[in-house]
């Protein structure tokens, strides 16, 4: 029944795990990294729901909950991102920061945002 589906799920998190890992320390290289990691997990979480059979499954829950613990260090990693930028954002405009940075041309930085389509539960169809 679900050893070709469950094959191609654990291809797409090696793959999301590979890449999360290898990821340039950008955020768009991050970004690419999450929306992978996200798009696995959801095919992961929606094939256990197909097939209630491998929810019960030992290796099955322990994949799942090692992905959740790994999506947690991710949102918390991004959270973590996001409030060194605002720190430094903020610190660009505070004097007297703001006549060096000025001087040595420092930048605002972008947050990071996860692309919206990540977000959302992909649907599979068995």
């Amino acid at each position: 029944g679900y050893a070709a589906h469950e094959r191609e799920t654990l291809e797409a998190v090696i793959i999301a795990r590979n890449a999360a890992i290898a990821a340039p320390d950008t955020p768009a290289g991050q970004e690419g990294a999450n929306n992978l990691l996200t798009g696995a997990l959801g095919k992961l979480f929606a094939l256990g729901e197909a097939y209630p059979e491998l929810k019960a499954n030992q290796n099955f829950l322990a994949l799942q909950e090692e992905l959740t613990a790994t999506e947690g260090r991710v949102a918390y990693s991004r959270q973590f991102y996001n409030d060194s930028v605002l720190d430094y954002n903020n610190k660009l405009e505070q004097f007297p920061t703001v006549i060096f940075a000025k001087a040595m041309k420092f930048e605002r930085r972008e947050y990071f945002q996860a692309d919206e389509a990540a977000r959302t539960t992909p649907t599979v169809e068995f």
